[in-house]
């Protein structure tokens, strides 16, 4: 997509814009090298999607490490307490990463509908006025569908975080095998706030590719 191309080209442009919050320049700009909020939509929908595919397998490679330092059978716990921070820091990364691509897709959603709606008095054509407005109230359902699921997604990685966080701090100020058996009671619940995020992260991948199929057909 021509979007695409811009974004390898441009990138001084677009951190002059986003750091002055001018969205609404930033998207008048790409309109006139041929980049339209259209556009600029289905590239935002892809990057929330592969972010919340990362943050996804981020989550599930955490749970695995806390699973094996929980079965902590010997060796230098504070090495595993560092692999443990690592995996913690990682996923708080994702998480940020997977709020801001939303933010992001929330944004110019918003400017897309806003333009589409105001156009709509600009057709002379009745029944191209009728299609276009019935193209746009199709289009705002699924989208509807799309940003509750990903926003649904998202509030499930709080409770996981915060668990990680936990047991990180713990185990930072008690590194020893008690503090392991400790822990081992929270692994049945971290694994199943894991299980849920995962669930809702695939349900949100799902309607982003649907919903990215449906804008490149129209």
């Amino acid at each position: 997509m021509k979007s695409k191309v811009l974004y390898t080209f441009l990138p001084i442009l677009f951190v002059i814009f986003f750091a002055g919050g001018c969205q609404k320049t930033y998207y008048n700009t790409m309109e006139k090298f041929g980049v339209h909020k259209r556009d600029i939509m289905v590239d935002r929908v892809e990057e929330a999607r592969d972010s919340q595919e990362e943050a996804k397998e981020q989550f599930q490679s955490a749970l695995e490490q806390f699973s094996s330092v929980l079965g902590f059978k010997g060796g230098d716990l504070e090495d595993k307490y560092k692999i443990l921070k690592a995996e913690y820091d990682e996923s708080e990364a994702k998480a940020n990463e997977v709020r801001d691509r939303i933010d992001a897709v929330e944004d110019v959603s918003e400017a897309l509908f806003d333009e589409w709606e105001n156009e709509l008095d600009q057709y002379s054509s009745a029944s191209l006025r009728r299609d276009s407005e019935k193209k746009l109230t199709a289009t705002r359902r699924q989208y509807k569908q799309l940003i509750t699921a990903m926003n649904k997604a998202e509030k499930k990685i709080e409770p996981v975080l915060t668990a990680l966080g936990d047991q990180v701090l713990y185990l930072k100020h008690n590194l020893n095998a008690k503090a392991i058996a400790s822990l081992q009671g929270e692994l049945v619940n971290v694994e199943s706030d894991i299980a849920d995020l995962v669930r809702e992260m695939e349900k949100s991948i799902t309607e982003a590719n649907s919903f990215i199929q449906t804008m490149l057909e129209e």
